[in-house]
């Protein structure tokens, strides 16, 4: 049987979720295919090396013995997503695991968020998550597929990003039961409050007060959620919002 093919999104720094999630599957055998896209991550630098972090990855995953791709991918294009879709096909074959871990993330409230930042944030949080499931539900993937969404609770203060996650749960929960007859699965994992790379010293000093094991996550803790979901363990699971904090939010 040849080795399960996932797609993962939003792979453009070292220190990010995506990142974690990438080496974690190797680990477990898939081949990896992912997308990063530096405009971005010159744009919001925390702590990227747009550069060199890619590469560095696609090296990493063939040291565990596993096929990797890095893609540049500007998500805001509409176009994009299908695009995606078939040049992972052709180059690894048809994908099984789509793991949705992008985001236009600008901070603002409601009184400061520009037209152009809300639409570029639900262009690239929404719409793109929409056009990824709807591509990889056509690929007809080969016994069944998994969709996961990172999403997040956060929206005071930041307007574009909670607003657009909002609308991104609505559409994985959907998809759990509209994909059901295809043999895929859909879930929606909010990670809570993770360290990658855009807290500082005091932000993460508060947010660690709260956590009752007296940590904060770091992006491995998301991805082991992730690995659950995406194996023969936790094909029952679908359609759930999943909130895997530490219990941060209790």
């Amino acid at each position: 049987m040849s080795a399960r093919i996932a797609l993962v999104t939003g792979v453009g720094r070292a220190n990010g979720i995506g990142h974690a999630t990438v080496l974690a599957l190797a680990r477990d055998g898939w081949d990896v295919a992912f997308t990063f896209w530096r405009p971005y991550e010159r744009r919001v630098p925390l702590g990227a090396d747009p550069e060199r972090d890619p590469e560095r990855l696609e090296a990493a995953v063939e040291a565990l013995g596993r096929r990797a791709i890095g893609i540049e991918a500007d998500l805001a294009d509409a176009a994009a997503p299908d695009r995606l879709i078939a040049s992972v096909g052709e180059r690894l074959g048809p994908v099984d695991a789509l793991v949705l871990a992008h985001s236009e993330s600008v901070d603002s409230g409601i009184l400061d968020t520009s037209v152009e930042s809300f639409d570029r944030h639900f262009a690239v949080n929404t719409r793109a998550a929409w056009l990824l499931i709807r591509a990889f539900a056509g690929q007809v993937p080969r016994s069944g597929g998994r969709i996961v969404a990172f999403t997040s609770d956060h929206t005071v203060g930041n307007l574009p990003y909670g607003a657009s996650k909002g609308a991104l749960d609505r559409i994985v929960i959907a998809a759990a039961r509209e994909l059901a007859p295809l043999g895929i699965t859909a879930n929606v994992l909010n990670p809570g409050p993770v360290d990658t790379g855009w807290m500082d010293d005091a932000t993460r000093t508060a947010l660690a007060a709260h956590q009752p094991g007296g940590r904060l996550g770091a992006p491995e803790d998301a991805a082991r959620f992730v690995r659950f979901l995406l194996s023969d363990d936790g094909r029952w699971i679908s359609g759930q919002l999943v909130t895997s904090d530490g219990g941060f939010s209790v």
